[in-house]
């Protein structure tokens, strides 16, 4: 885990979703950049429908949307979105909406930690795209003139440190659950109702995996005690309890709709 700002070596690997042009944070590249206060910081997030989700973060995302895990590895995800690229929170003047928790994966933009396969490291990088980093006019300097990290640095190293960590143990999180064989996969549907009142076909809405209260309750009196004196069993209830969230977005998704309909101006005939 870096602690420190990398030189400018390595090759990095891997697509991060919000990340377009990550840079390794080096006093050599950046002394001359910082970021600059915006009103609307999160313009970014717009196009983050589904977000990665650290396990600590379950209990405050379960009310905003659905918590589900996705892939191979059983990746968690806040669903913030029906669509891909539209993020349902974020407003167009760059803000989310009030009351809306705001997943550490957004709130550590611009820096990340990456892959430097050469080094066999992670270095810390910056995403050099991002709209508020700029060498004009910038409120907070990466670097001090003495080329020494400023304490805005310090502080944001700490926060994907803190970040890595929490995601370190997200893994172990996953790994219970996939020990205890308690996942299955799911579906999120939707039934639109007709013109003439009636309901009409079930349209699939997402396919992921979640845990099975099936399985759960099954479990040996001593593996449930085990999650309950782990933590991980709150967790788990936090991610079954979100899922009533599917209902929140459709409705949202149907409001908003119906809204920009009846804003849309009709032509005469």
């Amino acid at each position: 885990m870096a602690t420190t700002t990398p030189t400018p070596q390595g090759q990095l690997t891997g697509n991060v979703l919000f990340y377009s042009k990550p840079e390794p944070l080096a006093k050599e590249l950046h002394s001359k950049l910082g970021v600059k206060r915006m009103d609307g910081p999160f313009a970014f997030a717009k196009a983050g429908h589904a977000v990665p989700l650290t396990v600590g973060e379950f209990p405050l995302a379960m009310v905003t949307g659905p918590i589900i895990f996705v892939g191979d590895e059983k990746l968690p995800i806040a669903v913030m979105g029906l669509n891909a690229g539209q993020n349902m929170f974020v407003k167009d003047d760059g803000m989310f909406e009030a009351g809306i928790y705001i997943p550490a994966y957004i709130r550590r933009y611009p820096f990340v930690f990456a892959n430097d396969e050469s080094a066999k490291q992670m270095v810390l990088c910056i995403d050099r795209n991002a709209e508020f980093v700029t060498d004009t006019d910038y409120d907070m300097a990466f670097f001090e003139a003495n080329g020494e990290p400023t304490e805005y640095t310090k502080n944001c190293i700490e926060f994907c440190n803190n970040f890595e960590i929490e995601r370190q143990r997200t893994n172990g999180f996953v790994q219970i659950l996939k020990d205890l064989d308690l996942f299955e996969m799911k579906e999120a549907t939707f039934t639109p109702q007709n013109p003439d009142g009636t309901q009409g076909e079930p349209q699939k809405i997402a396919e992921y995996f979640g845990v099975s209260e099936e399985k759960l309750n099954a479990l040996p009196p001593a593996k449930f005690i085990e999650l309950r004196d782990n933590g991980a069993l709150g967790q788990i209830y936090a991610h079954m309890h979100s899922l009533v969230g599917w209902d929140r977005l459709i409705a949202l998704a149907m409001t908003r709709e119906s809204e920009q309909q009846q804003q849309t101006p009709t032509l005469n005939s």
